[in-house]
């Protein structure tokens, strides 16, 4: 029987990607959204991946959520805790909402998401979970210090995890993408691309986002056993850590 993957934020940039590539190796998908109707609903007809709408920043949401998709689809074996939001400012001016809105969607519903599923994959004896985390939680950001705490404390929500679950057979690993091909990243001006982003990648592009789904595959795979409380780190050599 295929086993079943869960993927957040996954009709959208690099969790569409994902989602995509799973399904392709094979497993039975899920992708959560947000609030992008019309994104979520062409993703659905052009992939045929259930997708599924709820606030990942909600306890209540994703336990409710969690149990409607292993109904549908049985147990969820693969959870990869993709989503996330910006809410970008210097800190002397951050509002306390964008502080809160971040850390709970980004940080909170890591908890949200894997405590839904984490006893059943100790019941089972196995279980993958992968966060996407970002270069800003190794480095830190200007103008980016609750996405880079909320990104930064998913580094450490992985590794004291993946002590937990190993002798369950469950590995806890993260993804670290820097300048990814996404929507977000062509918003911004050309001139700022082309002069301050890419002169900082040795390997001079941008990653794709199908790039950071084969480093998903991997680790939700069989092969990937061995590998627990890691972080992947996937910028080009934009920061090496």
């Amino acid at each position: 029987m295929p086993r079943v993957a869960l993927v957040t934020g996954g009709t959208r940039g690099i969790g569409a990607a994902i989602a995509k590539a799973i399904k392709a190796a094979d497993y039975k998908v899920a992708a959560t959204y947000g609030g992008n109707e019309e994104a979520a609903n062409k993703f659905k007809a052009e992939t045929g991946i259930p997708v599924y709408k709820w606030d990942v920043s909600s306890f209540d949401a994703c336990a409710a959520g969690v149990k409607k998709v292993e109904a549908e689809l049985g147990p969820i074996e693969v959870l990869v805790n993709n989503a996330g939001i910006t809410r970008d400012g210097v800190f002397h001016r951050m509002t306390p909402e964008n502080w809160n809105a971040v850390i709970n969607t980004n940080l909170g519903s890591l908890f949200n998401m894997t405590r839904q599923v984490i006893e059943g994959m100790r019941a089972r004896k196995f279980g993958r979970i992968i966060n996407i985390s970002s270069i800003n939680g190794q480095k830190g950001q200007m103008g980016q210090v609750n996405y880079s705490a909320a990104k930064a404390g998913e580094l450490g929500f992985t590794k004291a995890l993946a002590q937990e679950g190993a002798r369950a057979g469950i590995t806890v690993n993260a993804i670290c993408p820097g300048y990814i091909n996404t929507e977000m990243v062509q918003a911004m001006p050309k001139d700022v691309l082309e002069k301050s982003i890419l002169p900082q990648i040795p390997i001079g592009r941008l990653g794709e986002p199908e790039e950071i789904a084969r480093c998903v595959v991997f680790l939700a795979s069989d092969d990937a056993g061995l590998i627990t409380g890691a972080t992947l780190t996937a910028n080009g050599g934009q920061y090496i850590a």
